[in-house]
């Protein structure tokens, strides 16, 4: 069901891509011909701008009907804006984007035809043969004898006529055979169109950098900001209580020596004191672990290898680092490596996982695997859209490899400086 509906959708996208294309290639070079040849008056830079906007309109259709039938998702390009009709003309005609939106309405149709060509062919004749048995007398040749007579003869390939019941097999299959491979020739023959749409219709490398760059500066100060508001409320809501809760007894100890009360009492209270003060310890440990785990001041092997023992799964480590990261991408990489076990006990129904890490030409590389029932996938609720947030504010990368049935192998890349 899933291969048909998704021959369907190419069939579908191929037949209105083409028009679309066609459409597009008539009205950009109508408008590119008369905004030249009006260019001598004031009407010609108005009708180029108005035809470049128009592409860029064009592409964000055309983006829509890939996402909407492919799903191809390209992000939409970085568009240049000015205030004032004179600013948006000049904006239109200067924006690097709305001309490479012009260059892909023109070469569009070329990249679209192929797999109209290929489709229209494939099951056309894959139903003629299928039907040739039924069609045979419809489906004819007209030949002329060498005595001038006239006769009609079916189907013919190779001076063979395929007018039989056994010949009729042979068509039948061949039809079957094509009708199967066609989607499969549509699907390749559209891969040029996808990378060209791809390719001109979304952000350049420059704008994706300055968006990526954008996007990760954004996530670190939420990122930052989070995790000052959780210190601020761990240390209201523990340390600061139970310090409060400390100075109160160590004042009723002061009263209680000054009234001269029973010895078991005092102890009682000063137990009580000790108590908190050593609550107070933990608590503040536990802040600065979540800070920054003061295992890996030993170094990040060990402090996976403390993380791997610690964990209720079975986490053999494998860990070969031949040059000592940068402190922020060790600490990066530590709180991955914790966040993917955390998910693998709650999420996957894991018994066992593995940590390997290697270190190796100025790049990290850690890797995560669990046998736990796979499906996990960034973006679906599983922890990874975070982790994959904070490694891209160093660079980094982060893939997922989760079929259904597992095994999970979460894979992230970072920059040792």
């Amino acid at each position: 069901m899933h291969r048909l509906r998704a021959a369907a959708t190419a069939l579908l996208y191929a037949a209105l891509a083409l028009p679309l294309a066609l459409t597009g290639m008539a009205l950009v070079v109508t408008g590119l011909l008369a905004g030249a040849l009006l260019s001598v008056t004031a009407l010609g830079p108005w009708l180029l701008a108005l035809t470049v906007r128009g592409a860029l309109a064009l592409g964000d259709l055309q983006r829509a009907l890939a996402l909407g039938l492919l799903g191809l998702r390209i992000d939409p390009p970085v568009r240049r804006d000015a205030p004032g009709a004179f600013g948006w003309r000049r904006a239109v005609l200067g924006d690097r984007a709305g001309w490479r939106a012009v260059g892909c309405s023109l070469a569009a149709p070329f990249t679209a035809l192929p797999p109209v060509l290929a489709a229209f062919g494939g099951y056309a004749y894959g139903l003629l043969f299928v039907l040739n048995p039924i069609v045979k007398r419809w489906n004819y040749i007209t030949v002329r004898e060498a005595d001038g007579s006239v006769r009609h003869v079916g189907l013919r390939f190779g001076g063979v006529e395929f007018d039989s019941w056994p010949r009729w097999l042979i068509t039948t299959t061949a039809g079957l055979l094509l009708l199967a491979v066609t989607p499969w020739f549509i699907r390749r023959l559209l891969v040029p169109h996808r990378i060209l749409l791809r390719t001109l219709l979304g952000p350049n490398a420059a704008d994706q950098r300055i968006r990526t760059l954008e996007e990760t500066r954004a996530q670190a100060v939420d990122d930052a900001a989070a995790t000052l508001r959780r210190i601020e409320r761990d240390l209201h809501d523990g340390t600061q209580a139970r310090l409060v809760g400390l100075g109160m007894h160590l004042t009723m100890i002061r009263e209680l020596l000054a009234a001269d009360v029973d010895r078991d009492r005092i102890v009682a209270v000063v137990e009580t004191a000790q108590g908190n003060a050593k609550a107070a310890v933990a608590d503040l440990r536990h802040l600065v672990k979540g800070i920054h785990p003061p295992v890996l001041d030993q170094g990040l092997d060990t402090a996976l290898a403390t993380l791997a023992a610690d964990s209720p799964l079975s986490v053999p480590l494998t860990a070969d680092i031949a040059e000592r990261p940068a402190p922020a991408i060790e600490s990066i990489a530590y709180f991955c490596a914790a966040e993917l076990l955390a998910n693998a006990v709650k999420h996957s129904g894991a018994t066992r996982a593995a940590i390997g890490i290697t270190v190796r030409d100025g790049t990290l590389r850690l890797a995560v695997r669990d046998n736990g029932r796979g499906g996990a996938a960034v973006g679906a609720g599983s922890g990874l859209t975070g982790l994959l947030a904070r490694v891209r504010t160093v660079d980094g990368t982060l893939t997922c490899d989760s079929p259904p049935g597992g095994p999970t192998v979460v894979t992230v890349l970072l920059p040792c400086r």
